[in-house]
């Protein structure tokens, strides 16, 4: 079998019934009226395992022959296909060895560890384990799961799309997270088959675009390096399945930045109270940053994925806050005096700031002898009292410097 059907995502579908969750398709308001168009998030951070991918794994292992369940299965993952791949085989029976870069965040091992998987760290990459698994699997004569390019996979995934289907049968644009291509494949090929008028956008990362390039150069390319936080759809080289699929059947590729992917992470924690991660939401921070001609149309984003890496969530947080006025750093320069600082921090107190960090510096030669620099982390409830706050302290002859 080297294509995917109609009929293939179907019999996925049956497959999957009672494994998998029929995740909830969500109207944003908020989302909504900041993008101009009828903005819908299809859910599958609260997929099984926390990702889509346990749709096309489950499907891809549970139609091993008899002969093939008697050896090992294995993947290569630094995150979500590792869990689907795990979780997938101990639930038919069977053992997994997982290979996974030695940079993986621990988070990540240990769930793909609970889900049951023998987990291998090796390398510095994901190529690096993937190489590996490769010498493993000749050695052991075992089954590989590739994480997109299988049609079995790209049939799991496509499941996605009748659902979102079922949900909104109005439907008339989807917006894809692209990694390898195989969940845009798969749900290209079921939304095309029931309404060849439904428009399919991909999008990619900026500094991992290996999709958008080779359908821009009219074959596959392999881009030197990939560089971006949405190390779940940081593909160096597409599939060769998934890139003919891509041609044939989505309509447009488009790019988001990892900055404009950090602040719609930021933005989904805030505003409908859902954790996801970066590769999660380049579908919605596309919508939001008005990548492409959405307005006014029902247009579904697929949040592909909630296993985030929790110190990246702590600078994504940090760096929303930032951007939206809630928190700044301050640098003011009083007195080297005992009862000075007392009286700073009492000012803050009387505007209802809170003080998130704070620092004296005086071994620097940009404060005069006989000072101290403070430097300030404050959260704020609005700009206006930082204003208010940076008036007072001129206005008592204090040197004030907002540094965000």
């Amino acid at each position: 079998m080297d294509t995917v059907k109609y009929s293939d995502i179907i019999a996925a579908q049956a497959t999957l019934r009672g494994v998998t969750k029929n995740t909830a398709l969500l109207h944003s308001k908020s989302f909504s009226r900041m993008s101009g168009c009828n903005c819908y998030l299809k859910m599958e951070n609260l997929q099984t395992t926390g990702s889509f991918k346990v749709r096309g794994a489950y499907n891809r292992i549970s139609k091993l022959t008899e002969e093939e369940r008697k050896k090992p299965v294995v993947a290569a993952s630094a995150g979500n296909h590792a869990q689907g791949v795990a979780y997938s085989a101990s639930s038919l029976g069977l053992k997994s060895t997982i290979f996974m870069p030695s940079f993986t965040p621990p988070s990540k091992v240990i769930a793909t560890r609970f889900y049951g998987a023998e987990v291998v760290l090796t390398g510095d990459s994901f190529d690096d384990a993937y190489q590996v698994s490769q010498e493993y699997c000749r050695e052991h004569d075992a089954t590989y799961i590739h994480p997109f390019n299988d049609p079995m996979i790209i049939a799991g995934q496509g499941t996605v799309g009748l659902e979102i289907f079922q949900q909104l049968p109005e439907l008339e644009m989807v917006v894809v997270p692209i990694g390898g291509g195989g969940l845009i494949s798969g749900i290209a090929i079921a939304l095309k088959t029931l309404n060849p008028q439904i428009k399919i956008i991909g999008v990619e990362a900026a500094g991992a675009a290996s999709m958008y390039e080779s359908r821009k150069a009219g074959e596959i390319v392999t881009i030197p390096h990939v560089d971006t936080i949405a190390d779940g759809i940081a593909v160096k080289t597409p599939g060769g399945l998934t890139y003919s699929l891509i041609n044939e059947y989505v309509d447009d590729l488009i790019t988001v930045t990892d900055d404009e992917i950090a602040h719609t992470a930021y933005l989904m924690l805030q505003r409908t109270k859902n954790l996801a991660e970066p590769s999660g939401v380049a579908s919605v921070a596309a919508i939001l940053n008005h990548k492409y001609d959405f307005g006014g149309k029902n247009v579904a984003a697929i949040v592909s994925g909630g296993n985030i890496n929790m110190s990246l969530l702590e600078q994504i947080v940090e760096q929303g806050m930032l951007q939206e006025g809630l928190r700044t750093t301050m640098q003011v320069i009083i007195p080297d005096q005992s009862g000075e600082l007392n009286k700073l921090t009492w000012l803050f107190t009387q505007f209802k700031i809170s003080i998130q960090n704070i620092e004296h510096i005086r071994s620097t030669s940009s404060v005069p002898i006989g000072r101290v620099m403070v430097v300030c982390t404050v959260n704020l409830q609005n700009q206006e009292q930082l204003e208010q706050l940076t008036d007072e302290l001129k206005s008592r002859g204090l040197q004030v410097r907002v540094l965000n």
